[in-house]
Order: structure tokens, then sequence, then C-alpha cells
């Protein structure tokens, strides 16, 4: 037992630093092309969600499914898009599946009504399920652990950020041309990665180690999930307490519990459970749930509140939101430091008071409400927020998990924030329909808002307290940490004394 552990201890050694060539800074920026656009196509969907309920003739409770049928179809198969990685290869899954998103993206413009609209979202939605892993996990093989992907990192969150916001001023200009023109320019520019991911991005041969598929597991946690939102969006108008919902409720009971049973039994299972045992990663993935979910549900309400209760145009919402994306793209790229000096839990806890800050100022909002003195400061925080706290739990996210299991660790992390985002949407148009019967004036639908932003500022909360939770012995896991790498340190010293002595 000693000597295994000695070995362990031997072979533990830091790696050097990279040389950041023109090469690597390429196939980094290829990599981020594709959060560039996940938040591209986010932020310009929506801006144009009222355009689209206008023109298709679309419910409040049917407009939320052209935003959940993407975040449904990402985070049901991120799961299977990460093993897919792990085993076929990064840059193969990373190509195929950034070739889907682009020519599912230019025919979904095409769509003449809203169940098509939702069915091409679902797909792309797939697509992307696959592409975000893999590039997130080529991401944290290319860069080491430490100062190298921190930075990585940082840059990761700022290219989110700035397809964010370049999504807000074309979502915006573009509605205003023909809301169709937002779902077709993802696709050019998702091609125009994919030819240059063809040149950049490195060959990952297929790791014959990590076992085959787990397909009825992928199957059980996706129709889970899908019965999970079904029943939440469903409640508003069958009842809480139907037949409908309450079998639905536990139809995604039991196909989850199948889930966590198949994983537990399978040879090769989609998710190895004992990765959960990480805290860190625990945390990271409970904590983007709060995140995402409430930032998807705050957008969808400010983008209804701003566009039909104030009268903006797509282009003032699209404005109005911008300063949030514009603080994360020129803050982000110092998170790494940032993480290096205070430690990612600080990060996260300090981020986590801005969004409940900002969530709970926007409870302010009135019929005739002025931008500056009411809506404004909730954008600042937002974008304070996320860009303190989305990098840093990227990096707790991956931080300490082997390379052949990046891709799982990636797929959970990204499942948990689009699961997040899923859930909480349903949630909040549930309540929001459940106040709005038959409502019309601007009075009533203020009221019927208002319930689903305490909603959104409970879900921060609850990041709140696990970022409160992630401060808890600190010190000791930072003792010990410092303690390990000097043994690490020792041990390495005594191993070079023993090479260079004249008797080795």
């Amino acid at each position: 037992m000693q000597s295994s552990l000695l070995v362990t201890q031997t072979t533990q050694v830091p790696p050097t630093r990279l040389t950041w060539d023109a090469r690597l800074w390429g196939a980094l920026l290829v990599v981020c092309g594709v959060i560039f656009l996940d938040g591209l196509d986010v932020s310009m969907v929506g801006m144009s969600l009222p355009s689209i309920g206008a023109d298709l003739g679309v419910s409040l409770s049917s407009l939320q499914w052209v935003v959940t049928g993407y975040v449904l179809g990402y985070g049901g198969f991120l799961l299977l898009g990460g093993r897919t990685a792990d085993l076929l290869g990064r840059r193969r899954v990373f190509l195929i599946a950034l070739a889907v998103f682009a020519v599912v993206s230019m025919l979904s413009s095409l769509a003449t009504n809203p169940e098509l609209l939702i069915a091409a979202r679902f797909v792309k939605g797939i697509a992307a399920a696959f592409t975000a892993p893999a590039a997130l996990s080529i991401l944290t093989t290319t860069f080491h652990e430490g100062p190298d992907r921190n930075r990585a990192l940082s840059i990761f969150t700022t290219c989110a950020a700035s397809g964010f916001s370049l999504g807000l001023i074309l979502g915006g200009l573009l509605t205003e041309v023909g809301w169709r023109w937002t779902f077709l320019m993802p696709g050019p520019v998702a091609l125009l990665v994919l030819l240059f991911a063809v040149k950049l991005i490195p060959n990952s041969p297929r790791d014959e180690a990590v076992g085959g598929y787990d397909v009825p597991g992928a199957v059980t946690v996706t129709a889970g999930m899908l019965s999970l939102v079904f029943a939440v969006v469903g409640a508003e108008g069958a009842g809480w307490v139907s037949v409908r919902t309450i079998g639905l409720f536990v139809l995604a009971a039991a196909l989850l519990a199948a889930f966590v049973w198949i994983e537990t039994h399978t040879k090769h299972p989609l998710v190895r459970l004992g990765i959960l045992r990480k805290t860190n990663l625990r945390l990271a993935n409970l904590a983007i749930m709060t995140v995402f979910g409430a930032y998807v549900s705050f957008q969808f309400i400010g983008t209804l509140y701003l566009q039909n209760m104030l009268g903006w145009s797509s282009l003032e919402t699209a404005l109005g939101f911008l300063p949030a994306g514009l603080l994360v793209a020129f803050l982000s790229p110092n998170a790494g430091k940032l993480a290096d000096r205070i430690g990612t839990e600080r990060m996260v806890a300090a981020g986590m008071v801005l969004f409940v800050a900002g969530y709970a100022l926007f409870l302010r909002i009135g019929q005739t409400s002025n931008y500056t003195a009411t809506v404004l400061p909730t954008i600042v925080l937002i974008g304070l927020g996320f860009a303190i706290t989305f990098p840093a739990l990227n990096m707790q996210a991956t931080n300490g998990v082997d390379d052949n299991e990046q891709g799982l660790a990636s797929g959970l992390f990204n499942t948990s924030s689009q699961v997040g985002g899923a859930i909480v949407l349903a949630i909040t148009t549930a309540v929001i329909g459940s106040q709005s019967h038959g409502v019309t004036a601007p009075s009533g639908m203020l009221a019927a808002y208002k319930p689903a932003l305490v909603v959104i500022t409970g879900i921060t909360v609850l990041g709140l307290l696990l970022g409160a939770y992630g401060l808890r012995g600190l010190k000791e896991r930072r003792a010990l940490a410092a303690a390990e790498a000097a043994e690490l340190e020792a041990v390495q010293s005594e191993l070079a004394a023993e090479e260079m002595s004249p008797a080795a």
C-alpha cells in the first residue's frame, strides 16, 4: 500500500507551462467559437420571441417552447454527447455536430408553424449537445490544470459573453427586418467556425479504454427530463393535482430512478456516478442550475416586459440588455488571475450575492418604469455576477478530473445548466400563466410577472446558499492542498538529487 502511494506521488509531476503560439491560440479560438455561437443564438432568439408570437399566433405557454425545445435537446443529450466525444474522438464529434448545427440553423428559418419551429430548435439543441462537451473537453485536455487552464477558461467565458452581446444587437436589428433572420444567422457563422476547425483542431484518437455506449441510460435520462418539464409546463392548464400532471411527475421520477439503477449496473455507464463524489464538481453543477435557470427565465420575462408593456422595439430591448454582456466580455479575461489569487469558492459566493441583489431590485418594476433607475441596476449586477461566477464554476467542474473523463465532466456541467434553464423557465411560465387568465390590462400582466420574479429571486438564493456552503472548510482544504504540494515537491527534489548523485 505504501509503495503504491509512493508511485502515485512520484508520477504526479506538475505540467510545464504551455507556449501560447499562433496555432494554440487558433485552436482555442475555434473551440471558443462554439460557446460564442451558443450565446449568439440564445440572445438573438430571445429578442425575437414577441415577434414570433405575433406572427405565428403563439400563446405565452407555447412561446416558451421555442426556448425550451432547444434547451431540452441540449440538456437531454449532453451526457451522451460527452460520452461520445470520449469514445469516438473529440475532433470527429466536434466537426460532425457543428455541421449539423449549421444546416439545422438555416432550415429552421423556413418553419411555417410553431410545431416545426420547436422541432427544429430541438434538433439544433441535440447538435449543440455534442459540440459543447467536445469543445470544453478539447480545451481542458489541451490546457493543463492551473494558470494555463484558468486563462483559457477565462477567454472561453469572454467569447460566450461576446456572442451574447453581439447576438443582442443582431437580434434586435434582424427582428426589425423579420424574425426568421435571427434563426438563419447562426448557420453561416457555424460554417465559418467549421472551416477553421478542420485546419486547427488536433486529432484526438478514440479512447478504447472508456468502453461502449449506454443507450438505455441515454434514453431514460432524456425521457425523464422531458416528462418533468412537460409536467411543469402543462400543470398550469391541466391543474397541479390533475391525473395528467401527477402521472407525468411519477413517470419522470420512475425514469430518472431507472437511469440511476442502469448507471450502477451497466458495464459502460453513461455517467460514472463515482465522479459525483468530487465536492467541487457537485457544487458547480448545482450552482449552474440556479444561475442559468434564473437568467433564462429573467430574460424571458424582461423581454416581454420591455416590448409588450413598455412598448420598446426589439432593438431598444437588445440595447437594454447589452450592458450585462459587455461587462462579462470586458471582465472575464481577468477571471483566471482572480481565481489564482482568491480561489473559485470566493468568486462563486460573491457572484451569487450580486445575482440575488440584481433580481430583487427588478421587483420594483412598474407600468412606466424608468430604465436607468429601475432596470439598469439589475442588468449591471447580473453582468458582474456572470463575469465572476461563470468562469469560476467552469473551473470547479473540471479541476481534478482525469483527461479520459473530461468529456463526461463537461457534459455534466452543461447538462446541469440546460436542465436548470428548462425547469426554472417552465416553472416561471406556469406561474405567469396561472396569474394572467383573461388578463390584458398592463396592471394585470405586471401582477402576473412579479410572482414569477419572486420565484427567480428565490432560485438564486438557493445558489447563494450553495456558494456559502462551498466556503465551509475552505482554509482546511487549502492547507491540505498546500501540504500535499509541499510533500510532492519534496519527493521530486529527493528523486532529482538521487539522479544527480554519482551512485545513481
